[in-house]
């Protein structure tokens, strides 16, 4: 069996991808454009999206990893062409996912005002972080039960329908965003803040009965519970854990840019939140292409086509890098109008645009890590992503942020330890991929 790697087939998976990927940031933007531009203290609204976005995507990308390892379980099987041994494993696979999902929840809701005091919120931040939070917690396991059932889709080589969901919900939140904010004059109040939350959670609502009616009727999979264990649920779930643990390590990154940058001050938070929004939505925009190394890895190996996954890896890196300077190059086109979308104050506006040039430096060094980071995925190689996001976090991004923030770079500090911190995984990914498969091809 030969698996094609050409242009067309790699962007038949990786546009649809690139599509899906990138609306859960464009959920955040979104919120952040409209709630940045609410006439009743908008700054501190910004804010408090920000750092209950920050915590939020990292609940989501910690207990999300299931998606990544049953992807690759069942992309390396289907390659294989023994797709019949792990038949019921996606149901086993989501009823672990949400049933921790639940339980974090549960451990969270009691203590939200202490945890967002973490990120030096105080005050009306304080409060409206709050306030948000307790509605927009309740969407987390519905978009990890979506999570899941995207994985399956690339596992089966299958992006189209994870597109045509995330299409769906983030043209439903938008619209939401805008009646529910801002309201409709005579018949429904400005709900403001709280309007952008219930924006977001009926649109994840609607997200999860999509995935799960598309699931049902356009796959064979089962979500019926049956026992016993599949005997891949043990590798599944370390491969999780690993990236479990890989998760906190990445969001110990952004959960210290997010302290940091609130520490400066609001105007310096909501220019960061932006930043980041930003940053978050050409990341996932490029990993369209890591989406399609993820799935055509996986089965690459499955097959034990080693030269195929060599060249796979030339082809998608190309793809990635091209479209990550195209994005940095239409940024700096459109440089001093980008920051005006998400907010109208002066001094958020002044900071923003003197940092933003560093977030478009990052692209191409994204564009790479990002790549292998979705192809390490589609092989398996877990523990190692894990070690890397470890030795990126503590041995480049915290001690480059801390020489930084002692010499009051203040955001730019924050903005040059994620170069660090991103040049440091593209490095340590693309020299692994080649000792090891390399000689194998």
């Amino acid at each position: 069996m030969n698996t094609e790697i050409s242009f067309r087939k790699i962007n038949q998976l990786a546009i649809p991808a690139i599509i899906a990927g990138i609306a859960e940031p464009l959920l955040s933007i979104t919120d952040t454009a409209i709630v940045g531009n609410i006439p009743v203290h908008g700054k501190e609204s910004l804010a408090a999206v920000g750092i209950v976005g920050s915590f939020l995507s990292a609940l989501i990308w910690v207990l999300g990893q299931t998606r990544s390892a049953i992807s690759a379980i069942i992309s390396q099987y289907l390659g294989a062409g023994k797709i019949k041994e792990v038949e019921t494993l996606p149901a086993q696979a989501i009823f672990f996912n949400v049933s921790l999902s639940l339980i974090v929840l549960l451990s969270t809701v009691f203590f939200v005002e202490e945890i967002f005091e973490l990120y030096n919120a105080t005050g009306l931040v304080l409060e409206y972080s709050v306030t948000y939070y307790n509605i927009r917690v309740w969407g987390f396991p519905l978009t990890l039960f979506t999570f899941a059932i995207f994985g399956i889709f690339r596992g089966l080589q299958n992006t189209f329908w994870p597109m045509v969901i995330a299409i769906t919900g983030a043209v439903t939140n938008i619209v939401l965003d805008f009646i529910l904010v801002y309201g409709i004059d005579g018949i429904l109040e400005p709900m403001l803040l709280r309007g952008a939350a219930w924006a977001s959670l009926i649109s994840q609502i609607l997200m999860a009965v999509m995935a799960f009616f598309f699931l049902l009727f356009k796959t064979d999979v089962s979500l019926r519970l049956r026992f016993p264990l599949n005997k891949e649920l043990k590798r599944l779930i370390s491969m999780s854990l690993n990236l479990f643990v890989r998760s906190i390590a990445l969001n110990t990154a952004i959960y210290f840019a997010n302290a940091r940058a609130t520490s400066y001050g609001d105007e310096y938070i909501a220019a960061f939140t932006i930043s980041m929004n930003i940053w978050l939505f050409t990341a996932f925009f490029i990993d369209g292409y890591g989406a399609a190394g993820n799935i055509l890895s996986g089965k690459l190996l499955g097959a034990k086509q080693y030269a195929s996954l060599v060249a796979l890896s030339k082809k998608v890196t190309l793809y990635g890098v091209g479209v990550s300077i195209f994005l940095a190059i239409l940024g700096g086109l459109f440089y001093s109008k980008i920051g005006e979308l998400f907010i109208s104050e002066e001094d958020v506006l002044l900071i923003f645009n003197s940092i933003f040039f560093i977030v478009l430096i990052t692209q191409p060094i994204g564009g790479i890590a990002f790549v292998f980071d979705g192809m390490f995925k589609g092989l398996g190689e877990m523990k190692y992503l894990r070690n890397v996001l470890f030795g990126a976090t503590f041995f480049a991004f915290l001690p480059t942020l801390y020489i930084c923030d002692r010499l009051d770079f203040k955001l730019y500090g924050v903005w040059i330890a994620f170069i660090v911190w991103v040049l440091f995984r593209a490095i340590a990914l693309v020299i692994k991929f080649r000792k090891k498969f390399l000689p194998l091809a």
